[in-house]
């Protein structure tokens, strides 16, 4: 328990100068007047030092004056002992009724004293609560200031960061413009590529297709003259062996033409299979092109999609 930190004499003497005022004696106006101290305590000792300063003890009686004395002996002893037995009988029951008077505001006093004393606990118990709820409530309020600047440089950050982000998304958007411009182009190059491709391609095939079929022409002269040598060697062989080599030289000639228009007949072939690998090639990369626009048109709708719903 904490000591009592304001003296029993600063309380009287505080609330004799309330008194003197003609102000309530409260404990409230005991702590405001001396600056500190339990309001009830304040107020208890108070109300004791009332009840025992009004609790002193009666003056004694003061003595007949000495004529009436004079008096009442002239009248006979035993008038004096009446008046003197009457007198006694009505000061004591002055001080009986005095007593329970007294006793009665004592008694209706602690009753009083101990109803305030409540009261004030209840509202010292009541201000200490207060007290306590504003202390919480101005750290709450620290609080809440703390987290409203916080707030607000989340929301002055998240602003430059939207603005940083709109900048960029701009940029990307004349990004992807240029970048779509430049893919049609390249999509125009590339088909005008693969056309003129295609053309010469056509073309390399029809030369091909007339190598080939002059290179059969050929062949199947060659084995025409060839069988044709081969029948006049035949003739020739039993009449004149210089007839037998002209015939050989003949057949050699004839072979090795032959076998010029083979080799001719299998390069045109590849050929014609290099062009048909380089046309594929040309037709997936025009494929590629097409769905990369694709794409960048999809993106760039969702984006102007974004845009208008924003």
């Amino acid at each position: 328990m904490r000591p009592a930190d304001v003296t029993k004499d600063q309380i009287i003497d505080a609330g004799a100068v309330l008194r003197a005022a003609g102000r309530n004696i409260t404990g409230f106006a005991l702590r405001q007047k001396i600056g500190g101290g339990n309001p009830a305590r304040l107020k208890q000792i108070w109300d004791e030092h009332v009840i025992n300063d009004g609790a002193a003890p009666a003056a004694p009686a003061p003595e007949l004056p000495p004529e009436i004395a004079e008096r009442v002996a002239t009248h006979g002893r035993e008038l004096a002992e009446r008046l003197a037995a009457l007198a006694a009988a009505l000061n004591a029951d002055a001080i009986a009724a005095a007593e329970r008077r007294v006793t009665s505001v004592l008694a209706e006093a602690a009753s009083q004293r101990e109803q305030v004393e409540r009261e004030l606990l209840d509202a010292a118990q009541t201000v200490e609560d207060l007290e306590g709820k504003l202390e919480d409530a101005a750290k709450s309020a620290d609080v809440l200031q703390e987290r409203l600047d916080g707030s607000q440089s989340t929301c002055q950050a998240q602003a430059i960061d939207l603005a940083q982000l709109r900048e960029r998304l701009a940029h990307a958007e004349q990004s992807a413009k240029v970048a779509i411009e430049e893919h049609a182009a390249e999509v125009d190059r590339m088909n005008q590529a693969a056309e003129a491709e295609r053309e010469r391609a056509r073309g390399a095939m029809e030369d091909q297709k007339k190598l080939v079929a002059q290179a059969q022409a050929e062949r199947e002269q060659a084995r025409a003259e060839l069988a044709a040598v081969k029948a006049r060697a035949e003739a020739a062989e039993q009449s004149h062996q210089e007839a037998r080599k002209v015939a050989a030289q003949e057949v050699h000639r004839v072979a090795e033409r032959l076998t010029k228009s083979e080799s001719e007949r299998d390069s045109a072939r590849k050929e014609n299979a290099a062009a048909r690998e380089d046309a594929a090639q040309l037709r997936g990369q025009l494929e590629a092109l097409h769905t990369q626009i694709a794409g960048l048109t999809r993106v760039l709708a969702q984006r102007d999609g974004g845009k208008k719903s924003n």
